[in-house]
């Protein structure tokens, strides 16, 4: 059996930054004479990150939530506690809500909603015997939980602070290179694998990058400051996506049965390959010459042009537009790294004032809050049955760990774990409770006692693989010390409390597995209808609509798509392929939308493409297929003749077609 490695600085740090937090708060609560300082220990390594931003990002969104649950609590159980049924369906129907809004909210604003829903059952649960305390019960936790709160955030923030920086800054590097070798691979003329590979792996880091990116403005390094040009980068990277794809598209619909690309074509195509290989040393002057090489080599488009004459159009404005991408994306980071190293902040460019969008699932998060009041209905249930003197602790647990993994496919799994490790943590939580705690009579011998256990247990909460397994052994261990809060450090108070522990989180898993538990490939079917969904709406809408907001959650999608697509073990990504497919029929949709407004006399022929569109994602969205058929392709090219000569009657003298400046087409939009 391998042996663990031994911790290193960072793991040993951030271990030894978690301990002073807890201890903190547990010192503050006895010296306030709460009546549970476990609680604030354990909710101060609840908070613990690796990096500061991350926990003080957390940090406030916990505190409201933690209030607004409270506030729930004084509100409910003085009303309900004489009627158990209706004060269980309201507690579950109140957890249930605050879940459905966490997992529809996918930023670290989601604690808020999570917090609200769980501490309502933490606090009302053990409530129910003594409704009249209620309100000085639920302060008191207020209490404990903001200590927790408070201390490992001023810990992590003020001791040697973690920033986001170094990780972020990675993170941003690796998705342009991704992006590079994407684009090298499909200048190059690779393989369509190799092509998909690095798809997949730049949707995965623009998924990636766009959750870390939320806690940036809380870093307690420069990058808060350049906060507006990381979401810049952002969304250039991202809409480098549907323009690489494109290009791809083009170039093989060019190269098809054979043919091979113009000469011109293809030494251009090799000057921009060379120039994206140089990285951060490309040049912008480089990438003026380039786009100029680009123009001159756009066919002129009218009535007697050729198709392949139109497809070596769209390449040469693709690739403009490919140009102009990678080179903002490259001017961002150079403002990124002045902005680290201490340079005043530019004004805000070209950003997008709307927020950034991200996927929700409102199926999902019904079906998640649906279990959760299972799962606490089925505990209250069972309860109020036997009169069990511990089911509140049964009821909680289950309502904080269906909870905890509600944004899974598959919450069973990382629940089975929990309640595993929970239960190798009783011999080690037997020992203190019953062993050692008797013993020590001085907070300074609490502190070194426990601080051997709390090293080793931080350190591999700091280590990615085994921070799950590590928190479930710190939450049995720190919450059984709880009982020595409440005089009941017995053996007979341990071993039931244990029972209920595992009765809650057991339930949780059973109910999750009945009613909750869903497959990849199911999930990732629903992503793709939610795809269609929005393409349809987008096609059927009277009113153009901003680019970036449906490109942003479209690529959402494609990398939330591809850890599903790889754990359903389908033997291609056909839906992942399509998904990208989908994102830049969705730019060509904005772009039409955006001609039928400039260009009121192409209405009669745009109008049946845009309506021929949005029937067949409706009807793709509902599984029905969608029909492509000769009249809609009719439709389509009966448009293209008609802007065509449109754009012929109005400027025959104009030169080749250029598109709009990709800085001056967000402001049209």
């Amino acid at each position: 059996m391998k042996l663990p490695a031994l911790p290193n600085a960072r793991e040993a740090v951030f271990s030894l930054k978690s301990y002073a937090g807890a201890m903190l708060a547990l010192y503050l609560s006895y010296s306030m004479g709460l009546p549970r300082p476990f609680w604030a220990m354990t909710t101060a390594y609840i908070v613990s990150q690796p990096w500061s931003g991350a926990v003080r990002s957390k940090a406030l969104y916990r505190l409201v939530g933690t209030f607004v649950g409270s506030a729930m609590t004084v509100y409910m159980v003085p009303r309900l506690s004489n009627s158990p049924v209706v004060m269980t369906a309201a507690m579950a129907l109140w957890v249930g809500a605050c879940l459905y809004m966490s997992v529809l909210d996918r930023t670290p604003r989601s604690y808020l909603f999570m917090l609200a829903g769980y501490t309502a059952a933490m606090i009302g649960f053990p409530s129910v015997s003594e409704p009249t305390l209620v309100f000085d019960t639920a302060l008191a936790r207020v209490e404990e939980i903001a200590l927790g709160i408070v201390c490992a955030t001023l810990v992590h923030s003020v001791v040697l602070p973690r920033g986001l920086a170094p990780a972020l800054t990675l993170l941003l590097d690796k998705a342009v290179r991704d992006a590079r070798l994407w684009m090298q691979d499909i200048l190059a003329g690779g393989d369509a694998g190799k092509s998909d590979k690095d798809r997949r792996t730049l949707a995965n880091d623009i998924t990636q990058l766009r959750l870390l990116s939320t806690h940036v403005p809380f870093d307690t390094s420069n990058l808060r400051w350049t906060a507006g040009a990381v979401r810049a980068m952002q969304d250039r990277v991202a809409a480098l996506t549907p323009i690489v794809s494109a290009v791809e598209d083009r170039m093989r619909a060019l190269q098809a049965d054979g043919q091979p690309l113009p000469e011109n074509v293809a030494r251009l195509l090799a000057s921009i390959s060379k120039w994206i290989d140089a990285g951060p040393r490309a040049t912008h002057a480089t990438a003026l010459r380039l786009r100029a090489a680009a123009v001159r080599l756009t066919p002129a488009i009218d009535s007697r042009s050729s198709w392949r004459d139109a497809l070596l159009a769209s390449l040469m404005t693709r690739l403009r537009e490919l140009i102009d991408g990678y080179d903002e994306c490259l001017t961002l980071r150079r403002e990124i790294r002045a902005g680290l190293n201490g340079a005043a902040r530019r004004a805000p460019r070209h950003l997008d004032a709307q927020r950034r969008p991200l996927h929700r699932d409102h199926g999902m998060a019904l079906l998640s809050a649906a279990a959760a009041g299972l799962a606490i209905a089925a505990c209250c249930a069972f309860w109020i049955g036997t009169a069990w003197s511990n089911g509140a602790t049964a009821a909680l647990m289950a309502a904080i760990f269906s909870c905890f993994f509600a944004s899974q496919d598959n919450p069973v799994p990382g629940i089975m774990q929990f309640l595993t490790y929970t239960v190798y943590s009783i011999p080690l939580s037997a020992l203190y409770l019953l062993g050692i705690m008797p013993a020590i009579h001085s907070f300074e011998m609490l502190a070194l006692s426990m601080l051997p256990t709390a090293f080793v247990i931080g350190v591999f909460i700091a280590r990615p693989a085994s921070a799950g397994k590590a928190m479930a052994v710190l939450f049995g261990f720190v919450g059984t010390m709880a009982l020595h809060d409440t005089n009941t450090a017995d053996l007979v108070s341990f071993i039931d409390t244990q029972v209920a522990q595992i009765m809650g989180v057991g339930l949780a898993a059973v109910i999750a597995a009945i009613f909750r538990t869903v497959s990849a490939d199911w999930s990732a079917r629903r992503i793709q209808a939610a795809n269609w969904r929005d393409l349809a709406a987008l096609a059927a809408s009277p009113r153009t609509q901003a680019r970036h907001g449906y490109a942003a959650r479209m690529l959402d999608r494609i990398g939330l798509l591809q850890p599903r697509l790889a754990l359903a073990k389908r033997p291609d990504d056909v839906m992942a392929a399509d998904a990208l497919k989908d994102l830049r029929v969705g730019r060509d949709i904005t772009e039409l939308q955006r001609a039928r407004r400039h260009l009121p006399m192409a209405e009669p022929v745009l109008r049946p493409v845009l309506d021929g569109l949005a029937r067949y994602f409706r009807d793709r969205s509902s599984w029905r297929g969608g029909q492509k058929t000769p009249e809609f392709l009719a439709q389509i090219d009966r448009a293209v003749v008609a802007l065509v000569g449109i754009r012929r009657a109005f400027f025959p003298d104009a030169p080749e077609y250029q598109p709009a400046h990709p800085h001056l087409e967000g402001h049209a939009s």
